[in-house]
């Protein structure tokens, strides 16, 4: 075979492999998107929805203002006062995170500036660092705290635990995933409910080998998991005894005093 026909041939050969492979590499792609897709469409399905009473508390009022500020709920006295005391706050799992607007609020109106932060897809650990951007935002406030619900919590204490800035660390029925804050001087809260089929009180006891000695904690007598938040009724979960509007308060004047201890 001539030298020149055997270069063409190889071409060719050549020529069809790139094609099959870019042809192999778009079909993975397609698949890989189609697969993403449908995850997201079955996980945002799954996504507990916030309440009317949470989308209620989502509007200002004449005791709080709330706005939409950089992708982020935020929750401020109406008055003139000037918030030293910021909370950012992340959602439970799975949760929308408008649903702990009710305690959002109760926490701003006793003059605390609230931060509540959406998730993508409902996850608070795809967003860990959002604390770090909120912070960056508001260099009025000086004090600082983080905290969250369940798996939220479980994000804010990652945060807590590698930035210095941050004074105190709100549990709502949550605990961290090591020992990191144990040495650590920070400011801690586990708030918890006895009703609680998830975050339950043999798991909150076991948590405290994780937090610094001087950590607090404060039961709710009667409430349950998702009570901290305003989304109806959360697989696992047992039922309460009180209503979500005295586990709403309970939970609120918990948090309050903890951050006006900050404050001082």
């Amino acid at each position: 075979m001539p030298f020149g026909r055997r270069q063409e041939i190889c071409w060719k050969v050549n020529k069809l492999k790139r094609i099959n492979w870019k042809i192999t590499l778009t079909a993975f792609v397609v698949v890989l998107v189609s697969v993403f897709v449908i995850a997201f469409v079955y996980w945002e399905g799954r996504t507990l929805p916030a309440t009317d009473i949470a989308l209620d508390a989502m509007q200002s009022d004449s005791q709080v203002y709330v706005s939409m500020e950089n992708g982020w709920a935020i929750f401020f006295p109406a008055d003139e006062s000037r918030p030293q005391t910021g909370f950012i706050f992340y959602p439970g799992a799975g949760v929308d995170y408008r649903a702990y607007a009710p305690v959002m609020k109760l926490v701003a109106q006793e003059g605390y500036f609230v931060v509540l932060l959406p998730v993508p897809l409902n996850l608070a650990f795809f967003d860990i660092n959002a604390s770090a951007r909120v912070i960056a935002r508001y260099p009025e406030i000086q004090h600082w705290a983080v905290g969250g619900h369940s798996l939220g919590g479980v994000a804010a204490s990652s945060y807590a635990a590698t930035h210095r800035d941050i004074e105190g660390l709100v549990f709502w029925a949550s605990y961290p995933a090591n020992d990191a804050l144990r040495s650590k001087d920070i400011n801690v809260i586990s708030i918890f409910s006895t009703n609680d089929g998830l975050a339950t009180g043999v798991k909150i006891d076991e948590s405290r080998s994780l937090l610094p000695a001087d950590a607090r904690f404060v039961s709710i007598e009667g409430g349950n998991h998702a009570q901290f938040g305003s989304y109806g009724p959360q697989a696992g979960d047992n039922e309460a005894s009180i209503s979500p509007e005295e586990q709403w308060t309970q939970t609120a004047d918990a948090t309050t005093k903890f951050l006006e201890e900050l404050s001082q």
